[in-house]
């Protein structure tokens, strides 16, 4: 299995000394050179002379991030006026500018930064480049804080041809304001000036024998006191402390001038919104994963199957590796397909089987070319030409089309299905239907906490609704039952039975299936002795202290149970403990909060080997996927539980601290979803790719034991494999880069199947055609998925350090090869990139990345697992949560409310808010809420009534809480997992924990606001320029 990462980055791995695809030096930037002109729109974040993040802290009472304040004290960002409406900015600031920041680190010797700098194969960051490397004169006199650029005025017009629209953000010069004139010469940004002295250490040049401040200015939130201290987590290990920022107030940066993500979709919306999209064009890009349109097929795959980080593929490696930005795309084969649009075509030829080339092997579809009046085809991914079978012939029309090009699917649609020939099953027999067994742990802890007897409850119904293939009357899926502890229970729930009989395996070091007759039954034929043996379960175990569990030999077990049936299935694991036992796959508590920002941190969220890595091989050999359910009251080892669901293509659920009055229905619901969601088994994907490049690094809930077969146990309709590419010769702009992604697996009905997905995407020698064609939530989904396999293998402040010097490259080279000349005091952004760094500074801070010993290490491995199999919908709300008010909204409408920006500055005292990312749900009550509004959600008078504990609200009769429920329950409809509800009150304790999720702001386990990352990922720019 290949384990590159990220593209051109540098090393994650001393023995990978490139770290991706793309080999090569370390590269500086000339300043944008006169006659490199693409289009432009100004508009922008901050700038410059950003103080170096400091690195991890412990935080007291004192320093709380997003915290609480003294009646009074106002939410401060140090940022100038901005420009807009053609009428120059003023500058309110009569004094000199705050005093800058130093480093006290002593500076590196030339040839130690040039080492360290090879190494990391980019220039400006990292430890090494800030401690001691000195900003050009030019540079260090720019001011901290710059002044915002409007669109309307900050670039000449553009030449014909120019296409790369972007983002500009300007530094502000020294000297007078201008007072309502244009200043002279060619604009590059509107400017404000400062008057007074230019401030003698401006950049970030230590004058000799002072030691500097540490850390980043204070910023009181909105609602809270002084948030003082340092951001821990941050890129980089840099000292930490308090910061001191000399000089007056200044006045309050509008957050609504730097690139919004809810602006962003909004205007997708808006652009794109309920159209029908036509995937009749090579290398269009979709509309955004958050925008609602009809897809019709049209010869390329739909955006709900693949979505690319850019749609226009660079022609050579060397502009690849210029650029940097990852070619990938994210693969979702089995997505469900809306009920207003086409659902896939069936194609069946018969015991000949499908249209292969004979070389690559790729399958017949629209990219192919008929040549010679139909007898033969060229096959577009190899060049090959091949006979056309006597039974698929077919003439061609005047433009060389064949005549039934509307009547097959697979010459005309990027999508479709082929029914497999028995060469495509194992041993050339049909497959079997597939089973579900339902393992449950009967320990002490499941038992007291009424687990076993809700699984029990809720399984007699839910049997009922196992997948089924279409227009078929029942499932046939057989089910089977396991229970344990420390010991395995089988049970024999055959139809002829009167009572479920038991059969109880105390030899767990050697397991075996102590029964094949009536272990997997149809559940249709033996549901009254299988709800017979659902009653009784709770009973027989009621008085247990069996604390023990295994864990192990419970896998084995179903594995073995599937083997001797012939037949793929899914084992249900119902886990409360970590296995302690004696049996194999016995863990040791390695929860050792001392490792965190250590260089021995990764091996906390390494799985422990042996029995694990057998066992996983194993499931995928014979098809055994396994879902796993976690209900810990303390350290499990998720990293290494959850191993096994991930690579067998299952799912991983945590439930915390598991009680049924709050817990219940969240883990009903998750468990309903995951049995009745489609699902293919004993499933391969290959991807085929045309000459010039090829897939060479996958990630996903997935097994390889080669470097192109991508092995499932199973695969669902949530699952999404991202697939990185690279190039081993140029592209043709004139035939583009063709991909095909096929996948054999078996359905639930238990009939082997091939599914075809094709897209095209252009080739270009121009790098801005490549900008202008990226899809950020894509390239977010790409990066989150290499930084949390790095981790495994490399300290964290690496990964980090990797991301942002990625980040700044990527956007260094759009400046320099695609933007319009300009001041090196703007940031210029690509305008399909402008939200990036949101992006990337949310994934930053997201809990696997933050080396803080508060996070407790399960979770942080639970969140790094789920990440690894999401699709670009699911990254994008986890990242970036929606933060919708609700308080103001149109109980006669059916649009869902528009989110806003997920910051403390969005919320407000009388408002009512709801936040969800896929995985968590809050519904935050302002101080001074509605009453009428409290009265209509919760049916109580007033703020202080309402009852916090409830996680789902009450079905009242009236429109507001009707419309509030309704947004809930579509929110629910479109995410994989559902989400407990928590009702938080401003200024609650509980509160807390809400906050964690405002994005935009300081986190309270580290990391920084999206303005001072902004202002950092710009200095690195303007240091990779210089």
């Amino acid at each position: 299995m290949s384990q590159q990462g990220y593209v051109a980055a540098p090393p994650y791995s001393q023995t990978q000394p490139l770290y991706g695809h793309y080999g090569g030096s370390p590269q500086t930037f000339a300043p944008s050179q006169q006659g490199v002109l693409k289009t432009a729109s100004s508009v922008g974040p901050p700038v410059s002379g950003m103080p170096p993040p400091p690195g991890p802290n412990q935080f007291s009472l004192g320093n709380q991030y997003n915290g609480f304040s003294a009646a009074g004290t106002q939410p401060q960002r140090f940022l100038p006026t901005i420009a807009v409406g053609g009428q120059p900015p003023l500058s309110p600031y009569g004094q000199p500018l705050p005093t800058t920041y130093q480093n006290s680190a002593p500076p590196l010797s030339a040839q130690q930064l040039t080492n360290q700098m090879g190494a990391m194969q980019i220039s400006g960051y990292g430890p090494g480049a800030m401690q001691g490397s000195q900003l050009p004169p030019s540079l260090a006199a720019q001011p901290a804080f710059p002044p915002l650029a409007s669109q309307s005025m900050a670039h000449p017009p553009m030449p014909p041809g120019s296409h790369a629209p972007q983002m500009t953000l300007s530094s502000p010069t020294i000297g007078p304001p201008t007072m309502g004139t244009m200043p002279p010469g060619p604009p590059v940004g509107m400017q404000s000036g400062f008057p007074g002295p230019n401030p003698v250490n401006a950049g970030f040049q230590q004058p000799p024998g002072q030691v500097p401040p540490h850390g980043f200015p204070q910023q009181p939130g909105s609602f809270g006191g002084q948030m003082t201290g340092p951001q821990p987590g941050f890129p980089g290990a840099f000292p930490g402390g308090t910061a001191q920022m000399a000089g007056p107030h200044q006045k309050k940066l509008d957050p609504d001038s730097i690139p919004s993500i809810t602006q962003v979709i909004e205007d997708d919306k808006v652009r794109r919104g309920g159209q029908t999209y036509t995937t009749n064009t090579r290398g269009q890009v979709p509309p955004l994963v958050t925008t609602d349109c009809l897809v019709q097929d049209q010869g390329n795959a739909s955006p709900r199957f693949i979505r690319c980080t850019t749609y226009s593929f660079p022609c050579t490696a060397d502009l690849a590796k210029q650029c940097q930005v990852p070619l990938a795309a994210v693969i979702k084969p089995l997505a469900t397909v809306p009920q207003n649009e086409t659902p896939l075509y069936l194609v069946n030829h018969g015991e000949t089987g499908p249209i292969r080339c004979n070389r690559c092997k790729a399958y017949m579809c629209p990219l192919m070319q008929f040549i010679d009046g139909g007898r033969r085809y060229q096959c577009s991914f190899c060049s090959c030409v091949n006979e056309v079978p006597p039974f698929y012939f077919q003439h061609l029309d005047h433009v060389g089309r064949r005549l039934d090009y509307y009547e097959r699917p697979e010459l005309s649609l990027g999508s479709y299905e082929f029914i497999a020939t028995l060469d495509y099953c194992k041993n050339n027999r049909p497959a079997n239907p597939p089973a579900f067994i339902f393992m449950i742990d009967v320990s002490y802890s499941n038992i007291k906490s009424g687990l076993v007897k809700l699984i029990c409850e809720e399984l007699k119904t839910l049997l009922d609704k196992l997948p089924r293939e279409e227009q078929a009357e029942k499932s046939v899926i057989k089910v089977g039952f396991v229970t344990y502890n420390k010991i395995l229970h089988f049970y024999n729930v055959k139809s002829n039975l009167a009572q479920p009989q038991m059969l109880v395996v105390s030899d767990v070091s050697e397991m075996f299936v102590p029964l094949l007759d009536g272990f997997l039954v149809d559940f249709q034929e033996s549901q009254s002795v299988i709800n017979n043996l659902l009653d009784q379960i709770p009973e027989m175990f009621a008085d247990t202290n069996e604390s023990e569990t295994v864990f192990a030999p419970v896998i084995q077990a179903g594995m073995e149970a599937l083997k001797a049936a012939e037949c793929s299935g899914k084992l249900f694991i119902f886990q409360s403990s970590i296995p302690t036992a004696e049996a194999p796959g016995k863990l040791k508590n390695r929860d050792d909060r001392k490792l965190v920002n250590t260089e021995k941190e990764k091996t906390l969220f390494q799985p422990q080997k042996g029995v694990y890595e057998s066992l996983t091989k194993e499931c995928v050999a014979n098809s055994c996927c396994v879902d796993l359910f976690l209900f810990p009251n303390q350290f499990v080892d998720v990293a290494t539980l959850g191993d096994i669901p991930m690579h067998t293509g299952g799912a991983l659920y945590k439930y915390s601290n598991f009680q049924i009055q709050s817990d219940g229905d969240h883990f009903l619901s998750d468990l309903r979803k995951d049995v009745e969601k489609k699902i293919g088994f004993d499933a391969i994907m290959r991807i085929r790719t045309s000459t010039g490049f090829r897939a060479t690094d996958f990630f996903g809930a997935i097994y390889m034991n080669n470097t192109t077969d991508v092995e499932m146990a199973a695969v669902d309709c949530d699952k999404a494999v991202t697939v990185e590419f690279k190039h081993d010769d140029k592209l043709n702009e004139d035939t583009g880069a063709l991909m095909q992604c096929a996948l054999l697996y078996t359905t639930v009905g238990g009939q082997r199947r091939l599914r075809i997905h094709n897209l095209g995407l252009n080739c270009s020698s121009q790098l801005a055609d490549l900008y202008k064609s990226c899809e950020t939530d894509a390239l977010i989904n790409f990066f989150a998925k290499t930084a949390y396999r790095a981790m495994l293998n490399q300290p964290l402040k690496t990964v980090r350090e990797i991301l942002v010097n990625q980040t700044a490259h990527m956007l260094a080279c759009y400046r320099k090869h695609c933007a319009s000349p300009s001041s090196a005091s703007q940031l210029i952004l690509p305008d399909a990139m402008k939200i990036f760094p949101v992006y990337m500074n949310c994934l930053m801070k997201s809990y696997p990345l933050v080396g803080n010993p508060d996070i407790s290490i399960d979770e942080r491995a639970y969140q790094r697992q789920l990440v690894i199999s999401m699709d670009v919908a699911d990254s994008q709300a986890f990242f970036y949560p929606r933060l919708i008010p609700v308080h103001n909204i149109d109980v006669n409408s059916d649009v869902m409310p528009s989110a806003v920006r997920c910051s403390e500055e969005r919320l407000s005292e009388g408002g009512i808010f709801l936040l969800e990312n896929g995985k968590h749900m809050f519904l935050w009550l302002g101080l001074a809420s509605p009453p009428e509004a409290i009265q209509s959600i919760f049916n109580v008078p007033s703020f202080a009534h309402i009852n916090t504990e409830a996680t789902t609200l009450l079905e009242l009769d009236n429109p507001y809480s009707k419309k509030i429920r309704s947004i809930i329950d579509e929110i629910h409809r479109q995410r994989p997992h559902s989400m407990k509800l928590m009702i938080v009150k401003q200024k609650d304790k509980p509160e807390m924990i809400f906050r964690q999720f405002l994005v935009e702001d300081k986190s309270l386990y580290g990391g920084a606001s999206y303005m001072d990352f902004l202002c950092y990922v710009h200095k690195e720019i303007r240091q990779l320029l210089t």
